[in-house]
């Protein structure tokens, strides 16, 4: 089977790895974003995909909007390719190109279609508390994320699983799952199921807002909006900000889903039920983790944070480096 393969950040690589480790397909070529600027040194870095195609040896294009780029269409045409494949490539594609090769543009899509349409579906998953997600192979069509369903893979989410974490399984699980699909759609195994449109969600890009936590919000609200906007969530300390990067709700429902490390430094803590301060005060410390600190509605255990210009820390690193004493104030970001 010839493919095309169009994709761009780390989530697409092992997609890609599998189709090029299979005996039974051929990637013609690789399409991918533009080279960017990063900010250490400014120097042009190529995708994660990018990097991939060329030590394979596989012809990369980078047009910047492929559905007006004629030099990149009249490739793909010419391709003739039974297939594109599709996995977080960045730019919306035409219907001219949908219908360009013979079985169509497979997707690959980060969430249990139709929940979480969209750029970030992995990331609203999270901060929306869910405990299931997976992927979905579907046909594409000209809509955001509409096209008929081939196949579904599901995973459990943990309750200290974050973006990056949970990011990764599922790219994993990805590629295995469109090796399954593109031979099952081949030998006509495979019956498209269109979309119930009326049970879909959007999950649309992350805005700067997004990031900022609000105390008062309840602690698995924090933890869910930290561990799925993850690295950037941000709270104001001692008037400077800082990111918080991980985090652990104390409650008595979710301290049985907790790393026995940690239920054992929680029951050395001092009954703290009663403890009812206003959002944001650090009211405890756990010893060997870190700051315990009142929220809107239950209390929230902050276990990594990074300074401004420093890397990631560990919360007791923190409070030592710190010295952070109990009845000590975390700010809403900005």
């Amino acid at each position: 089977m010839k493919i095309v393969f169009f994709g761009t950040p780390q989530f697409a690589v092992p997609t890609l790895e599998k189709l090029l480790n299979n005996c039974k397909f051929e990637v013609l070529a690789v399409v991918t974003q533009p080279d960017k600027r990063r900010e250490r040194g400014n120097k042009l870095t190529p995708s994660p995909v990018k990097a991939i195609a060329t030590a394979h040896n596989l012809p990369v294009w980078q047009p910047e909007r492929v559905k007006k780029d004629t030099e990149t269409l009249n490739k793909l045409k010419q391709s003739d390719a039974d297939v594109f494949v599709v996995v977080a490539y960045g730019q919306i594609l035409s219907s001219k190109i949908l219908n360009m090769p013979k079985l169509g543009c497979i997707n690959v899509h980060g969430s249990i279609l139709p929940k979480y349409r969209g750029a970030a579906p992995i990331q609203w998953c999270l901060y929306n508390g869910e405990t299931e997600t997976g992927i979905t192979t579907m046909l594409m069509d000209a809509g955001m994320d509409t096209g008929a369903m081939l196949q579904i893979a599901t995973t459990p989410i943990e309750l200290l699983d974050n973006a990056q974490d949970l990011a990764q399984r599922l790219a994993a699980i990805g590629g295995d799952l469109l090796v399954e699909t593109l031979l099952k759609l081949e030998s006509k195994e495979i019956q498209p199921i269109p979309q119930n449109n009326h049970e879909a969600t959007y999950a649309p890009l992350i805005q700067k807002q997004d990031y900022v936590l609000d105390w008062s919000k309840s602690a698995i609200e924090l933890h869910n909006q930290i561990r799925g906007f993850y690295p950037n969530c941000t709270a104001i300390f001692r008037d400077k900000p800082l990111k918080i990067t991980a985090s652990v709700p104390l409650a008595t429902k979710s301290n049985g889903q907790l790393p026995p490390e940690f239920q054992e430094s929680l029951h050395k803590l001092p009954d703290l039920s009663n403890i009812s301060e206003r959002p944001g005060i650090i009211v405890s410390i756990a010893k060997g983790i870190g700051a315990i600190v009142q929220t809107g509605e239950g209390l929230l255990l902050l276990r990594e944070v990074q300074l401004a210009g420093k890397r990631p820390q560990s919360g007791w690193d923190f409070v030592n480096g710190s010295r952070l004493t109990v009845g000590e104030v975390f700010e809403m970001g900005s």
